[in-house]
């Protein structure tokens, strides 16, 4: 697509039902990223992603989705410790969680471990610019290239992690000049998310396309409602319960089963009722 100058859509998934229906609407990139830890796990950042979660997420999203090129993220503290830890984790993502390629925020100083991921048969995805798993130091989810320094700075690190082996990029909350810059000097896919509309592909966090967040990122611009519409869809479901109006269709039993069970239940009743109340029951004639 890229060769032929056709934008590509991407978007984050992180289950089974989900990428069903994406792989059906033709989005060839699903991101299993680690904002599972916001939108899934219910935590306020992303540094609280477990490793072991998130790889089975991927795994279910390959399942649900075979024919889409899925994407492994390596959340916080996964491949910073070691280039041991590194290797192994992110083979982790490719057997187990069955990844066709794998997600790693880095910057030139992280390069050379990125070197050793590709070549130990990795394949990898670059993030630059904004690298959310660096809030703590950041200080808040702050946009990165905003001065010409600044610039250079995140096109330097996207220079080198291609040439570190990664056969792919990913580019976060800059100017469309950082975009357009780090496109002129390097030679793989750039995906995009809120960088501009220049890059080869886009990426959205699926709950921020859908509706569902209450504080989606500026860059974010919703093409559905479907959050109220659940909210919608389980009041009317609180409704039916409280008037006993489920709806569907119920089971019955087989044929004859229902008036064996009325007769067990006669004899039942009357059996409770000689037990309960032994002076009603009938008697013979006198002797």
């Amino acid at each position: 697509m890229v060769d032929e100058n056709v934008p590509f859509a991407c978007l984050t998934c992180y289950d089974a039902t989900t990428a069903r229906w994406l792989e059906r609407a033709g989005i060839p990139i699903l991101l299993v990223g680690d904002t599972a830890a916001e939108v899934i796990l219910g935590f306020k950042r992303t540094l609280d992603m477990p490793l072991d979660v998130l790889i089975a997420l991927t795994a279910a999203v390959k399942r649900g989705a075979p024919r889409a090129l899925v994407m492994g993220d390596m959340p916080f503290l996964s491949y910073h410790t070691s280039e041991a830890d590194a290797i192994r984790n992110a083979g982790r993502f490719v057997v187990e969680g069955m990844a066709d390629i794998v997600k790693v925020e880095a910057t030139s100083a992280e390069a050379p471990r990125l070197a050793a991921m590709a070549r130990a048969g990795i394949p990898l995805c670059g993030h630059v610019g904004c690298r959310p798993q660096q809030v703590a130091v950041a200080g808040g989810y702050v946009a990165a290239g905003r001065t010409v320094r600044e610039l250079e700075k995140v096109v330097d690190d996207a220079v080198a992690l291609e040439q570190a082996g990664c056969v792919m990029l990913l580019v976060e909350a800059v100017p469309d000049e950082v975009a357009r810059a780090i496109m002129e000097r390097t030679s793989v896919p750039l995906i995009g998310i809120g960088a501009g509309s220049a890059c080869h592909g886009q990426v959205l966090v699926l709950q921020d396309l859908l509706g569902f967040s209450d504080m989606p990122p500026r860059f974010a611009e919703a093409v559905a409602s479907l959050g109220v519409e659940v909210e919608k869809a389980g009041r009317e479901w609180v409704r039916r319960v409280a008037e006993r109006r489920i709806g569907g269709r119920g089971y019955s039993m087989q044929a004859g089963e229902a008036e064996r069970l009325r007769n067990q239940n006669r004899s039942a009743d009357g059996l409770i009722e000689e037990i309960v109340h032994p002076e009603r029951r009938e008697r013979g004639p006198r002797s």
